[in-house]
């Protein structure tokens, strides 16, 4: 796949059709950078993902929603199992979400270590999704991918209302959703109760998923302020099968880690991780004047976390708390607005890390028992100024991570070691130009930076790097946005260049566990497209509505300095990173209540080692859904039909980069299907 080509047939498609998002976009208020302005006036790479969107697939999985967007890249190596970056490598993440801030009706979601567990929501819970690409961190802090912001928010009612709503459906490889809601909505207070359970047998061996979460969010309105409250708990348990080798998956996609000399599989080890979170957080917002306002939220959460591994069994007890806060001045005169945010941010953790060897998934000998403590702050101010079609958006943030660390087990008592990173300030510039009603050109320059995260600086090999330090890059971005033929046609278009040093990079020891270092740096360069357009004016025989959407990728990163040992890694492409990705997709609504989304992806090789002597193939994929609306004794019932992978392709969803033994794949499922109902009453 070349960028040409594609250039030429996005412009002779940007003429009859393209991109991402529904036509109600350019009318939402977008929360990125506190900018409340409409999508296309914001200075910023901004996605939006809506409801709408979110039901292309089914809501077992967030991977196809969030691989819609471009730039964007989420990965499941196994069923549960998520791997998101955004604008960059999966080097930083060989399992989880790291170098990416998320926040859940601002309520922080990530800890103070810098760990996210994405895992533990459940999108039929969420109301929108607004996808930061680029460094944030001039509002959000650390991380040079960007930010993540989730939203379930539910609309106030002058009279008194309960909605009731329930799903079921399975699928293949005993694929089972089950989900209940109760939502009552009246003039000053808004709630829901949301209960959902998931379970599937998974492809390969080893990869069987277990998830219940219980969800309670409320909204409570007074004269001058207002209290969103949001509390969860999540009991998850998947399986994790483990990587293989290009043969083996030829031989047998279905197989798990084999055993390897000393070594025992996965199947033999029964290897899995268990997660039991309870999440409570509350964000307040106040108007003090008729031009001040604070907004604050404060944050807790523990998480049970047990991983029976190949060589280990790991025990681990986190606790978290946090705060953020915001003082704002707003104020608009004729066609100018100044809009001032100052604020900061402060998250802990501390984590109680227990080690024993693992017999058969069973706990065996202790190893070693770890005290971790992390704490994350921040400090930032933003100035907003329009006028008219002109818009200034200038940041800066005052950022710093430290870790105490000590192990019990040790002989020799010693006292808690400490680590921090230097104060790292982090600006933020951001022009916008509004050309004509509709049409903004944007131009960015932001520092991004991303210190190591608890599970790189107390890694799987065990020890504790504290001489790890921060990544950090400057990011050069120009963009232009909007709609055109009347906003049938909306479109997005950004180029970037993000040189990164003192890249955090994995390794391997000859245990296969993965540590991280400090090598040398990469240059992440790239141009992103996405449009949709409404073909029709007005229904046409028994279509109603049809709409065509594009996204597109272009990712040529490659390492600047990368020096290990005596090989040098200089010039080659950033592991785990395609250099294109591309999607099409038709969204149709017909007679008698019929919808159809068509999504067709295609993904082109990607870098398996640092050396790029392996690679994984390209592949495609199409998904499929149909979707009936109908009624069942008055009630509104919607019945839908869908496959995945419909062309059954052979391909892994999340490669073990760098892997000992060259086990770098993860087998996706072959075509697979669902079926079920949804009732709201």
């Amino acid at each position: 796949m070349k960028l040409t080509p594609f250039l030429i047939s996005l412009f002779l498609f940007a003429t009859v059709c393209n991109a991402q998002q529904t036509d109600t976009l350019q009318q939402v208020t977008v929360q990125a950078f506190n900018s409340n302005k409409k999508w296309e006036d914001v200075p910023a790479a901004v996605a939006i993902i809506t409801q709408k969107n979110m039901q292309r697939g089914n809501d077992a999985s967030l991977v196809q929603v969030f691989n819609a967007v471009p730039g964007v890249r989420m990965e499941e190596r196994s069923p549960g199992s998520y791997r998101l970056s955004i604008r960059g490598s999966t080097l930083r993440s060989p399992f989880g979400v790291r170098n990416v801030k998320i926040y859940w009706n601002d309520i922080p979601l990530t800890d103070g270590g810098g760990n996210t567990y994405l895992q533990v929501v459940d999108m039929s819970q969420l109301t929108g999704i607004e996808i930061i690409k680029g460094p944030a961190a001039s509002v959000y802090g650390a991380g040079t991918g960007g930010a993540v912001l989730l939203s379930s928010v539910h609309p106030y009612s002058d009279t008194k209302q309960n909605k009731y709503s329930a799903s079921l459906f399975g699928g293949s490889f005993g694929l089972i959703d089950e989900q209940a809601g109760w939502e009552r909505n009246q003039k000053n207070f808004s709630m829901s109760l949301q209960q959902t359970h998931l379970q599937s047998d998974g492809y390969r061996q080893e990869s069987a998923l277990r998830k219940d979460v219980l969800k309670w969010d409320g909204a409570l309105k007074l004269k001058n302020q207002e209290f969103h409250f949001l509390a969860f708990y999540t009991d998850m348990y998947y399986q994790t099968p483990g990587g293989i080798t290009k043969a083996q998956m030829d031989q047998n996609p279905q197989l798990a880690r084999q055993p390897a000399g000393a070594l025992p599989g996965s199947v033999q080890q029964q290897a899995a991780i268990y997660n039991r979170t309870l999440f409570m957080g509350v964000a307040h917002s106040y108007n003090i004047s008729a031009h001040f306002s604070t907004e604050a939220s404060f944050v807790s959460s523990h998480t049970g976390f047990k991983n029976p591994f190949i060589t280990d069994y790991e025990n681990r007890d986190e606790t978290n708390v946090g705060v953020r806060g915001k003082l704002i001045y707003d104020k608009t005169s004729g066609k100018t607005n100044i809009h001032w945010v100052t604020g900061g941010e402060w998250l802990n953790n501390h984590s109680l890390i227990d080690d024993y060897g693992n017999r058969n998934g069973n706990i065996d000998t202790v190893q070693f028992k770890d005290d971790v403590y992390s704490a994350l702050w921040f400090m930032f101010s933003q100035f907003q100024w329009t006028v008219a079609r002109f818009s200034l958006n200038a940041g800066v943030s005052l950022n710093s991570q430290s870790y105490r660390y000590k192990r019990f087990t040790d002989a020799s008592n010693l006292p808690y070691m400490h680590t921090s990173t230097e104060d790292i300030v982090a600006p933020r510039l951001a022009f916008s130009y509004e050309v004509y009603d509709h049409l903004t050109l944007y131009l960015i320059v932001a520092k991004g930076f991303s210190p190591p995260t608890i599970a790189e600086v107390h890694p799987a090999d065990k020890l504790f790097h504290g001489d790890l330090q921060p990544e950090y890059g400057w990011n050069y971005e120009l963009g232009v946005k909007g709609g055109t033929l009347h906003n049938r046609l909306l479109f997005d278009f950004a180029a970037y260049y993000l040189e990164l040093k003192d890249a955090i990079v994995q390794r391997n020891n000859s245990l296969n566990q993965a540590y991280f270092v400090n090598a040398g740096g990469a240059v992440e360069k790239g141009i992103e497209a996405w449009g949709e357009y409404h073909a029709l004016v007005k229904p046409f025989k028994f279509v109603k509505t049809l709409n065509v959407w594009s996204s597109y990728s272009y990712q040529p990163y490659f390492f600047s300095s990368y020096q290990q040992g005596t090989s040098n890694y200089s010039g080659n492409r950033v592991t785990g990173v395609p250099q294109n990705i591309f999607l099409l997709g038709v969204d149709a609504a017909m007679d008698k209540e019929w919808y159809l989304h068509i999504t067709y992806n295609a993904v082109s090789k990607i870098p398996l080692t640092d050396a790029n002597d392996e690679f994984a193939d390209a592949y495609h994929l199409v998904q499929f859904k149909v979707v009936k609306k109908t009624t069942w004794n008055s009630t509104p019932l919607q019945l839908f039909f869908g496959v995945d992978n419909l062309l059954n392709e052979r391909y892994s969803l999340g490669n073990d980069i760098n892997a000992a033994g060259r086990r770098f794949y993860n087998t996706a499922a072959p075509a697979n299907f669902y079926l079920g109902a949804s009732v709201n009453w």
